[in-house]
């Protein structure tokens, strides 16, 4: 398949296959990490130039030439926000952004399955960059029109949905399940990178024209989806390499023949049978078998190659063997997409999604209300208690690091999300009895809610996403990845921009109530979990 491969990758040398499967590996690796470290860049700013929009006017220089009453403290404010609503209207902004971005979610997974990635990636990337610059545009335009700031943020979140499950397809197609949980846990530090980039950039230009602490990363970011469209390879097939093991048998396959182009003339199907079935019910006279893979509990895949004419009468139609789980496909023919539906019925997809919707609802609210309630806790000034708060952060690429290698160890996704859900419920109890103490514990003991916070959050979104979208069921079809990914993505997300506006609400009667509010929640996401945690108990109870 020449005309897959990026322009960019055409006119490099070509070595072994073995050298290629490494190299490519690693390549995507460090491309796909950089590219969602610069979506996180260009969400960055928002939460920096908020500091400069509405400000205590008192306390700011008043520049030669600009004149204002003695009585005037707004005079130093970005209209609109120079109100005394300016709170509300900064909640707008962040609750349109993150509606628009969580109800896009689930119809960039459907695009993206049905498209390259390449083109995919590329195009929201590039549109990212220029809704990003947009917004800080109106600083060199003058624009004091909210309506124009809350289209930007609606248009741009629904770009910025285009990323996540492009970046997550990407790795889930070049990485099999062995290794899956370590490598994307180290691959999710890319969110907290890009927040540390965003704000270091945004930070060196708010204190005078806000304006480039938008352009800048949007032109970062522009600039890279460029790249993408030239240097992205989302599949090994594209290069001819080898494929992933999916399934964690420690097979995998090689590329050449589904990298081929499909022989329109010929009639060639490939019929896949479990074992014990076509001992009662014997291979089809003609057929041949080619391959073996292990299946579920002892069952044996046997994979048998035919032709149609050697189908059953009642089959030729639809092409199908009723046969178990199994199926008749012409060889060579291309992956279907599947169907948002037909994504929901995978097994683990519905508990794992609505996990997420509570367990991204907690983190996004410590995420977004973390530095007032530590200002609000002490006498810390606001921009220390920001500088605490990236230790959650911390807490945050360690616990999903951990629960990646020990998923990966232990086989058990649901269950290493449980263990750390269960414990998240007292440790932020904890934090938020003695976390004000002194520096020491407020240091501690936020590295170690980040931990228990983040770590089955960062699970789901990266390993788990990629195991169910490689799914048995799906029987190798490689085109469901963006779809799942974008369904329990855009389920968390949706939770993630109720979190912080419930915070907003209960914060008013006190930050313990706010707290009794996650830890429910905390609660609520480990029991959606209890059938897939069970069912890895007993799994592994009759493994010994």
């Amino acid at each position: 398949m020449a005309s897959a491969v990026p322009p960019g990758i055409r006119i490099l040398p070509k070595g072994s296959c073995g050298d290629r499967n490494v190299t490519y590996r690693v390549y995507i690796l460090i491309f796909t990490f950089l590219c969602y470290t610069c979506y996180h860049m260009s969400r960055k700013p928002i939460s920096v130039v908020k500091s400069v929009l509405h400000r205590n006017c008192s306390k700011v220089t008043e520049d030669s030439g600009v004149h204002h009453l003695g009585n005037d403290t707004t005079w130093c404010d970005w209209k609109p926000f120079d109100g005394s609503d300016y709170s509300e209207l900064f909640g707008t902004l962040d609750l349109v952004y993150l509606f628009a971005y969580a109800i896009s979610m689930f119809f960039s997974g459907h695009i993206a399955e049905r498209m390259s990635l390449r083109y995919f990636l590329s195009g929201g990337m590039i549109m990212s960059g220029l809704l990003t610059a947009a917004f800080g545009m109106g600083y060199f335009w003058n624009i004091h029109n909210l309506g124009y700031y809350i289209a930007i943020q609606v248009v741009g979140g629904m770009f910025q949905s285009t990323g996540w499950p492009a970046v997550v397809s990407c790795m889930g197609n070049w990485y099999g399940k062995g290794k899956r949980g370590l490598i994307m846990g180290i691959w999710n530090s890319h969110t907290s990178v890009g927040n540390i980039l965003g704000s270091l950039i945004a930070g060196s230009f708010v204190t005078g024209a806000w304006g480039w602490s938008f352009v800048l990363p949007g032109i970062i970011i522009g600039i890279l989806g460029v790249l993408v469209f030239f240097l992205l390879v989302p599949d090994p097939a594209d290069v001819g390499c080898s494929l992933p093991d999916h399934q964690g048998t420690n097979v995998t396959s090689n590329d050449e023949d589904r990298a081929k182009e499909p022989d329109i003339e010929s009639e060639e199907v490939e019929l896949r049978v479990v074992a014990s079935d076509a001992v009662a019910k014997p291979p089809l006279s003609g057929a041949c078998i080619t391959s073996d893979t292990p299946w579920n509990e002892g069952d044996l895949v046997v994979s048998v190659i035919t032709t149609a004419d050697n189908l059953p009468m009642s089959q030729k139609v639809n092409m199908e063997y009723s046969s178990s789980t199994n199926f008749v496909k012409k060889k060579g023919q291309p992956d279907k997409p599947i169907g948002f539906f037909a994504a929901l019925r995978i097994p683990g997809v519905v508990e794992f999604s609505l996990c997420l919707f509570f367990a991204k609802l907690v983190s996004y609210t410590f995420l977004f209300w973390l530095p007032k309630y530590i200002s609000s806790k002490s006498d810390i000034d606001a921009e220390k208690a920001a500088d605490l708060s990236t230790f959650f952060d911390v807490g945050g690429i360690l616990g999903g690091i951990t629960a990646g290698l020990v998923s990966d160890y232990t086989g058990a996704r649901a269950t290493t999300c449980v263990i750390q859900l269960m414990l998240a419920a007292p440790v932020m109890y904890i934090y938020n009895l003695y976390g004000s103490i002194d520096l020491a514990h407020s240091i501690g003991l936020s590295i170690l809610c980040g931990f228990m916070v983040n770590g089955p959050y960062a699970l789901i979104t990266t390993a788990v996403s990629a195991d169910l979208g490689t799914h048995k069921v799906l029987q190798g079809n490689s085109k469901a990845l963006a779809t799942v990914t974008a369904i329990i993505d855009g389920t968390g997300s949706i939770g993630a921009a109720i979190g912080p506006l419930l915070a907003g609400i209960i914060e008013t009667t006190g930050w313990n109530n706010v707290f009794y509010m996650l830890i429910g929640s905390d609660i609520l996401a480990l029991l959606l979990l209890i059938r897939l945690f069970v069912k890895e108990v007993l799994e592994k109870v009759r493994s010994y």
